[in-house]
């Protein structure tokens, strides 16, 4: 066996993986952690292409996080370990529906919107479409490694709007309320892709494996989703709950569990309907919707949970003052006994 190979499956990084996962699950479930619930995940980095030699990439990456693997280990902070692989970045999807996505960058990928009519999208042919046999390629490749202590850390899949925004711009606004059967037509055929790939990923990947875009500051319990929803700060309420909603929670459905939504805007305006959203059970908020933590803390269910990234808005200390560590995962290298408790909180 490799050295890396043995790394990665030593019992005592699974036994404190699974053990932090343990912790996690009883945040969900409503437990007050007796420490604040901190996470600052490891990826693994290869050097070779990920699009040309993607086995080599691959292996780089699982050599890379044996070395670091003993950080695992660390009993206060969940410190999973990850392989993250997200080919065309935010813009994975976009091309799979024919949308010109470049490098404008070293991994700073952008996209050319189409140039046709709402209400005409194709969904792309799984077994030609090469962006998709690159990301089988990949999971192939991860199975291959025969690595049990990783995570995989899916592509960006987005959501129907992220997607919708991407490809057609300002139109797919307009098109709700001037087209409305085209705007919905084509925001069902984005979302039974995105729904079809989540199902591929959760029959092949095992499930204590298996973690949505961006894991390392993001694990959730094994059995969770999860959907981008940075566009929906372009929407009132009204038009997200009557376009948008349905598909967000079909998506979430598609995992056991429901899942998370991404936020990074100011969405609030949408709480009432995410209060309403069952397969709704986290929340991720980071640069300017950490700013609204109070708002969502207050105005959501007992039952969901926030992912906080601390930034000037929102400090580790004024997490602490809204949450009293319920409810909260701190997304963040930082060290849990320093974090000033609050013993109740309203």
């Amino acid at each position: 066996m490799d050295d890396f190979r043995a790394a990665l499956n030593a019992p005592d990084l699974i036994k404190a993986r699974d053990a932090h996962f343990a912790r996690l699950q009883s945040l969900f479930d409503g437990e007050e952690p007796a420490v604040p619930f901190v996470l600052c995940g490891i990826s693994g980095v290869g050097r070779a292409n990920p699009y040309v030699e993607t086995e080599t990439w691959m292996r780089q990456a699982a050599e890379d996080l044996a070395a670091k693997a003993d950080r695992l280990l660390d009993p206060a902070v969940f410190r999973p370990l990850v392989i993250d692989f997200g080919p065309y970045g935010v813009h994975y999807v976009d091309r799979m529906f024919g949308a010109h996505v470049y490098e404008l960058a070293p991994n700073n990928w952008q996209v050319k919107p189409l140039d046709q009519p709402i209400g005409n999208l194709a969904p792309p042919d799984p077994d030609t479409d090469d962006t998709w046999l690159l990301t089988k390629r990949a999971v192939e490749a991860f199975l291959e490694l025969g690595v049990s202590a990783p995570l995989f850390g899916l592509p960006t899949i987005a959501s129907a709007l992220n997607v919708a925004v991407n490809l057609y711009g300002q139109e797919i606004l307009l098109a709700m309320y001037e087209s409305p059967e085209a705007a919905r037509r084509d925001l069902k055929v984005i979302n039974d892709l995105l729904c079809s790939m989540h199902r591929w990923f959760l029959e092949r990947l095992p499930m204590q494996q298996l973690q949505p875009v961006i894991a390392g500051h993001r694990t959730q319990p094994p059995g969770y989703g999860q959907l981008c929803g940075c566009s929906t700060q372009l929407l009132p309420p009204g038009l997200y709950r009557d376009f948008i909603a349905e598909l967000d929670d079909a998506l979430l459905s598609a995992y056991p569990h429901g899942g998370m939504i991404h936020l990074c805007g100011t969405h609030t305006q949408h709480i009432p309907v995410w209060r309403e959203m069952r397969s709704l059970k986290s929340l991720q908020l980071n640069d300017r919707a950490a700013e609204d933590l109070e708002v969502y803390f207050h105005g959501l269910r007992e039952d969901q949970v926030f992912y906080v990234n601390p930034c000037p808005g929102m400090p580790v200390e004024r997490i602490m003052e809204i949450t009293g560590g319920r409810r909260v995962v701190i997304a963040a290298d930082v060290d849990p006994s320093s974090i000033p408790r609050v013993s109740s909180v309203p």
